[in-house]
């Protein structure tokens, strides 16, 4: 069962759900579980001929108690279409659209759908979310060469796993963006990706990649929105707010699919820890509906930590990510001394055995997140 079934099977009792996240991330499978749990219901996907004509003539019993409409966003009128059936038939039907895409980003044009909906982001398995029968160890091993989408993850095959990578690189760049995106220069995009995931954990300027891929930097910094919108990747901005000499610094750029990065031990650890934070972050978010924020912080000296987690502008922890150091980083015990987070954290890949030493905790990956848990409360 995926971390957010029995939220959304409540939200479903209120209002509509959406579910946003990335292509074969697994919400055609979840919705169908829901689905398998309902009294009745009806699964439509606007990608299949019959089912697209049977949502845009509203073709269903009255008696479907359960609604699932998958990949509704590539309808050009989905959001006008979804209200009015909602504000006529909410009542009698529960509603749950799929998306792989953002959905709360492709609400263009037509009345606001705000207060019909609950938005939740599905992710791949990570630390804290393993399958039945998979250890830790084993988790971990397949995170960091398969990645944790449900397929390569659960198949363990590293030669399946690439050849499904391939696929679904060919299907969000030629369907899905193709879809959804005014991008025509397919090829300079796969170029901009493969950069990218050379990249991984380092300031990304976007004036030099679009001068390695030979765009404009507007059109860089286009297609890289893009990217995020059809959840390849995601950015980590600078931390700046209280941050003595700090000046605006360029994003960070992580994947979804940790098996994305290129083949290099400290930076696909790295990508695993981002992944795995901006779950827990957008969980909070969906769930406790408070407001938070990954970041990295960075100052004018040369002092930098991974990552920042913001909770309604409030700093809650710093994290500094090692491999296999078990040394306490200079730049995390320096902002530590002078941010005075409530927490400060050191993850090492490698560490058999946590410490704590000037409040800083000093931890391996799965005591960290079997200790702090899915909910803000510590």
């Amino acid at each position: 069962m995926r971390y957010i079934k029995l939220p959304i099977q409540q939200d479903l009792q209120k209002k509509m759900v959406f579910i946003g996240g990335p292509r074969q991330v697994g919400k055609t499978t979840l919705a169908r579980e829901i689905l398998a749990e309902s009294a009745s219901g009806r699964y439509l996907n606007w990608d299949y001929d019959d089912d697209r004509q049977a949502i845009l003539q509203k073709k269903w019993s009255r008696d479907d108690q359960l609604l699932i409409f998958d990949e509704l966003h590539k309808y050009p009128q989905w959001k006008s279409w979804v209200k009015g059936l909602y504000d006529v038939a909410g009542q009698q039907h529960h509603i749950l659209v799929t998306g792989s895409a953002r959905l709360d980003v492709y609400r263009q044009g037509g009345d606001s759908l705000l207060g019909r909906y609950h938005y939740w982001r599905l992710h791949p398995f990570t630390l804290d979310e393993m399958p039945a029968g998979v250890t830790p160890q084993d988790g971990f091993q397949r995170l960091m060469t398969l990645g944790g989408f449900p397929e390569p993850f659960l198949t363990n095959d590293l030669r399946e796993s690439r050849r499904w990578r391939k696929e679904r690189f060919d299907k969000v760049l030629q369907e899905d963006i193709r879809d959804l995106e005014s991008i025509r220069n397919i090829q300079a995009l796969r170029l901009l990706l493969d950069l990218l995931r050379t990249r991984v954990g380092g300031m990304v300027v976007i004036s030099n990649l679009a001068q390695d891929i030979q765009v404009a930097p507007q059109t860089a910094q286009s297609w890289l929105e893009s990217l995020e919108r059809m959840y390849v990747v995601f950015r980590v901005m600078p931390y700046a707010r209280d941050v003595a000499r700090a000046i605006l610094k360029p994003p960070k750029v992580y994947f979804f699919d940790n098996a994305d990065v290129v083949d290099e031990q400290g930076a696909r650890f790295e990508n695993l820890i981002a992944t795995t934070l901006l779950k827990r972050l957008h969980y909070r978010e969906d769930y406790e509906g408070y407001r938070c924020e990954l970041r990295y912080i960075r100052d004018k000296e040369g002092h930098e930590v991974d990552f920042a987690i913001l909770q309604d502008g409030v700093l809650e922890e710093l994290i500094e990510v090692k491999y296999s150091d078990d040394g306490i980083s200079p730049s995390l015990r320096y902002f530590t001394e002078r941010l005075k987070p409530k927490r400060a954290t050191q993850i090492v890949a490698t560490l058999d055995k946590p410490y704590d030493k000037d409040g800083i905790r000093v931890t391996n990956p799965f005591r960290y997140f079997a200790e702090t848990g899915w909910s803000n409360k510590d």
